[in-house]
């Protein structure tokens, strides 16, 4: 059953067009998931639906009597308020103990003193007694900005496993995909002021997206070759004396009119790093504790050059303490960091830096460097904005004008203009939008150096790391080989976690691309077979071959637009090129990865590590 409806809404910001004239519908038990570059208008979009923004045209129709609650993604809360108090305000009228629920969501939030001032917690505590808050509610329509943010990986599965289980209509905004693929069963995309809904989760979302812009690109080319063809026969002296050729000259103007479809621009992360000498990061047998907390207790660790590590464990055990104490801003109380001589490290701090709001865009790069070094030479500061999506007039804008999510992207790019070798990434992917996390997993996986990152976002750990550590809580770290999928399945093997959940890996997908490659071919052996070496050998001009191909089938087609017999050959040659091309870009990811492993054992073997 519908339930509301946005009718033809637009929505300006200065000279900035968010919304121009969307309409879409919202039903009774909707699980939606809302996708979006920062600044596009996700957060734009909730706050309409929750009826705490305005449209500028167009309305927002809800059916009578329909309960709306919505989680922000920078709560607020009255002064000298205490947790319990905080989450059952307004639940009295419930006909059971409101405490019980509000207790048991608190704990399950990792929130266990309840009567604690609210203004004793810190940003991520707050942020989770608003969660609860948000839960315990009784509602039609959920909303959340941003839910997952400062959950670790249990309370991410538990409030999947809740929303699930949800009677009603969800509607989020998270970059969590994992979470997307569970959760969701129909995807809702802004791009340049335009909606798309895609029917499935995230995974089906990659696949449908793809097919659509196929499709608004082949429909561009028949425009294209229809025009050429019009102009022709225009320019042959055609006048138009009959109402054929007065149609056809319309039928010319119009095709001149039409648009090419617009492109979602993404960020270009080129490599800018300092070379990396023989001595990287050593831990000897440190240790560090806040009073009677013992974060980590006599770690012992030397760092392998170009190697992923991903931390992993529960709000509060030390994570960022670790990271902290590798970039030197606090000191271990027993053992010792040793940090080689050539080792330069960028700091992505979870809680992004003070920024003076009144400073320009431009000058908070600047303060780093004017030309930054890159593969291709040195790139000035404004060139390297335009490749994070900060064009010119965002460039000379003071910070204030930033989303939340505009201000992170900002400060992961003055951290990689600093030209680290090794980067020490704590939490980055809260607010950073997934078209640019997907960019950034691609930056990555080709850094010449060594990435440290703490994340609770597991799509992205198996996307990043080769190796986990886990915090227990009381200051141990245990070592785990691979990604998080690797880690949950070595815990499942020793007794000591559950299975993963049917549905926790998305499906594959076509365009799903390194994502889900990197998880599904990992090498489980560090040996070529020598088939696969000759595969190996040959597999990029393979590649190279096929590619080119597509290509000469793209200009056959549009030579061959008015032919339907001849095009309808071409096109499924060209699928059948374009089928074998994916399939060499599997055996590509896989090969490659294997032979990498091979290169760093036998590199650690030879350093005698």
């Amino acid at each position: 059953m519908n339930i509301m409806n946005l009718e033809h809404v637009s929505k300006i910001y200065g000279d900035k067009v968010i919304f121009d004239d969307v309409s879409f519908g919202i039903h009774e038990g909707d699980k939606i998931g809302i996708i979006g570059i920062n600044g596009t208008g996700k957060t734009t979009l909730l706050r309409m639906i929750a009826g705490l923004e305005e449209t500028d045209q167009g309305q927002v129709v809800k059916q009578n009597g329909l309960r709306v609650t919505y989680l922000p993604q920078h709560p607020e809360f009255p002064e000298g308020a205490d947790i319990l108090s905080y989450v059952t305000e307004g639940q009295t009228e419930k006909s059971w103990n409101p405490e019980t629920e509000a207790k048991t969501v608190l704990n399950r939030l990792g929130i266990f003193n309840h009567q604690e001032p609210v203004a004793h917690l810190s940003g991520g505590q707050k942020k989770r007694v608003a969660l609860a808050r948000t839960l315990v509610n009784e509602t039609d329509v959920l909303i959340l900005d941003e839910p997952t943010n400062h959950l670790d990986n249990e309370m991410a599965a538990w409030l999947e496993d809740f929303l699930k289980q949800l009677k009603g209509t969800v509607i989020m905004v998270t970059h969590d995909r994992y979470f997307l693929d569970r959760v969701t069963d129909k995807i809702l995309e802004i791009s340049h002021g335009k909606l798309y809904s895609y029917e499935g989760g995230y995974s089906r979302f990659l696949e449908l997206k793809a097919e659509r812009e196929e499709m608004e690109l082949a429909s561009e080319r028949k425009r294209q070759s229809i025009l050429r063809m019009e102009l022709e026969w225009a320019k042959r002296g055609c006048r138009a004396r009959t109402t054929k050729q007065r149609a056809r000259l319309e039928r010319l103007e119009a095709l001149k009119n039409g648009t090419a479809p617009v492109r979602d621009q993404n960020v270009e992360i080129d490599s800018v790093e300092t070379r990396m000498g023989k001595k990287t990061i050593e831990l000897h047998h440190i240790s560090k504790s806040f009073g009677e907390k013992v974060c980590i207790r006599d770690f012992n660790y030397i760092v392998l050059k170009n190697q992923r590590l991903g931390i992993i464990g529960p709000n509060g055990c030390g994570k960022s303490t670790l990271l902290k104490m590798i970039a030197g801003l606090l000191e271990p109380d027993t053992g010792e960091v040793e940090i080689g001589e050539t080792i330069r490290i960028g700091y992505f701090s979870q809680e992004v830096e003070d920024m003076d709001s009144s400073q320009r865009v431009i000058d908070y790069i600047r303060d780093v460097a004017e030309y930054i070094p890159t593969r291709e030479g040195l790139v000035s500061a404004a060139k390297l904005l335009e490749r994070f999506l900060f064009d010119s007039a965002m460039q000379y804008a003071p910070i204030s004008k930033l989303s939340g999510g505009e201000k992170k992207r900002l400060y992961l790019l003055k951290v990689l203009a600093g030209a680290p070798n090794v980067l020490l990434l704590d939490e980055i992917t809260n607010d950073i939008d997934i078209p640019t996390l997907t960019i950034l997993e691609d930056y990555l996986d080709s850094f010449s150096g060594i990435v440290i990152a703490v994340s609770h976002d597991r799509y992205f750990l198996d996307n990043l790391a080769d190796r986990i550590f886990e915090f227990d809580g009381n200051g141990k770290l245990t070592q785990y080989e691979g990604g998080y999928t690797d880690y949950l399945e070595a815990r499942q093997r020793n007794g000591e976690g559950e299975k993963p959940k049917a549905g926790f890996l998305p499906e594959k997908t076509k365009s799903s691309g390194k994502d889900w490659k990197q998880n599904q071919n990992r090498p489980s052996k560090l040996k070529f077979s020598y088939k696969e070496q000759k595969e190996f050998e040959v597999i990029d001009d393979e590649i190279a071959s096929l590619e080119e191909k597509i290509a000469l089938l793209d200009q056959k087609i549009l030579e061959n637009a008015t032919n339907s017999g001849k095009l309808n050959e071409l096109t499924k040659e060209k699928d059948a090129a374009e089928k074998l091309l994916e399939e060499k870009m599997d055996r590509w990811v896989y090969l490659n990865d294997l032979a990498e492993q091979i290169e760093a054992r036998n590199h650690a073997q030879k350093e005698g590590v």
